[in-house]
């Protein structure tokens, strides 16, 4: 049944203010984390009833999920674009590496709401990042790089072995990055050290740790 004009002009305004919405949850989230969301606060903001909130995103979980979706996007797409120059998996795998990193370095807040921030979860359905799909979903894009390194033969191809993998060297690289993130270049607990040098001797690190582990049997 094809949508007439009334209700394609619902969708638009339906549309333009789960946007006003994710502006304010992401301004609050900015001045004072997750804490700072209610339904009923973001309803007062925005200028909207509660109802109406709650008819758009059904929970606060959801909310904030999808006030999500554009950071996840633009580290999908800073990630694809880092790894076409690399010739091999392990090249691809760590040219993403290093795009992770300076996204979350030069993207600090962004990067500490979605990765650094405990919140409510919502089912991932409830995203309009497709969960799963390596163009949309960073940890699909860097599970696939895996995926091709498995299929070189030189590590285990399991999913369970590629998505072990997968998460050991996200942490990794998530710690060096949470580590600037919290520290600061201004912290001197800890000797300075060459930045560039310290995140790729991590990755080699990472990958010949993951290589001896997973090697096939």
């Amino acid at each position: 049944m094809s949508s007439t004009p009334k209700d394609v002009r619902k969708q638009r305004e339906a549309e333009q203010r789960r946007k006003a919405i994710i502006k304010i949850v992401r301004k609050l989230i900015k001045k004072g984390g997750v804490g700072e969301i209610s339904l009923r606060k973001v309803a007062e903001m925005a200028g909207y009833s509660t109802t109406v909130v709650y008819t758009l995103f059904g929970d606060k979980g959801t909310l904030i999920t999808q006030a999500m979706d554009e950071d996840l996007l633009d580290l999908t797409g800073a990630m694809r674009d880092a790894v076409v120059t690399g010739k091999t998996p392990l090249e691809r795998i760590r040219a993403m590496a290093r795009a992770y990193v300076a996204f979350g370095v030069s993207h600090p807040d962004e990067y500490a709401f979605v990765f650094m921030q405990r919140r409510p979860h919502a089912p991932n359905e409830s995203a309009r990042v497709q969960h799963g799909d390596p163009a949309q979903d960073p940890y699909a894009f860097a599970r696939g790089l895996f995926v091709d390194w498995a299929a070189t033969g030189a590590v285990r191809p399991d999913d369970v072995d590629v998505d072990l993998m997968t998460q050991i060297f996200w942490e990794g690289i998530h710690g060096f990055t949470a580590r600037h993130l919290v520290m600061g270049l201004d912290d001197t607990w800890l000797p300075e050290l060459p930045n560039e040098r310290h995140r790729d001797l991590m990755i080699d690190v990472l990958l010949a740790g993951l290589a001896h582990a997973f090697a096939p049997r």
